[in-house]
Parts: C-alpha cells; structure tokens; sequence
C-alpha cells in the first residue's frame, strides 16, 4: 500500500512562497492536486517517476515548481508569488507503479495524501 504524507502548508501573505513536501513510500509518478471549499478538486502540477518530465495548470504556470528526490520518495512544490486565489487545501497524489508518465487527470492517481491547508492572505 503506497503511503503519502504532505507537510509544509501554512498561512503566508499575497506574494510570499511556501513549500510543500510530499514523503511517499517509493518512487512514483506524483501530482499535486488543490481544493478549495466548495470547488471542484483541481490538478496543479505533475512529475514523473524518474522527474525528467514535469507539467503544470496555466494558473501556476511560472510561480510553482514540482520537484523531486528520488531514492528518498519525496516530491516537493515550491510555491512562489502566491496569491489569495491559491487558497486551498492541497493533496499530493501517486499514480499506479507501472505508469512513469504525468498526468493531468486525477482518476489516475489511487493513492492520495491527507492533505495541507495553504491560506494567502491579501
């Protein structure tokens, strides 16, 4: 059973950074998915198993970067320029083993954190 634990969320101002950390029990394709209340969950940023291969929504294009440490199992999301609108709970997510590849669709991913609350104050 693949275990992801997220840490790093928190309260920051309009323009601060945060970022997030995602310690999984292997190496895997990851994404990071967000939601906010009463909105859909929606995908964020993806990396694949080996992290040559990286995409992300147009929201955060340029302010966020997935990364990763493989051997170590952990992804992080490093989350310049915030804004209030990136308010949201936000769950990292693995993909099945056999898949190496991103994706943007969240029926990909089985194995999901519990996730961190981030807040933006404006």
């Amino acid at each position: 059973q693949v275990q992801l634990v997220e840490s790093g969320g928190g309260l920051v101002q309009a323009g601060g950074s945060l970022r997030l950390s995602c310690a999984a029990s292997g190496d895997y394709a990851m994404g990071w998915f967000r939601q906010a209340p009463g909105k859909e969950r929606e995908f964020v940023a993806a990396i694949s198993r080996g992290g040559a291969n990286t995409v992300y929504s147009d929201s955060v294009k340029g302010r966020f970067t997935i990364s990763r440490e493989n051997g170590k199992g952990t992804v992080y999301l490093q989350m310049n320029s915030l804004k209030p609108e990136d308010t949201a709970v936000y769950y990292c997510a693995a993909r099945f083993g056999m898949f190496r590849g991103t994706s943007y669709s969240k029926d990909d991913y089985p194995y999901w954190g519990q996730g961190t609350q981030v807040t933006v104050s404006s």
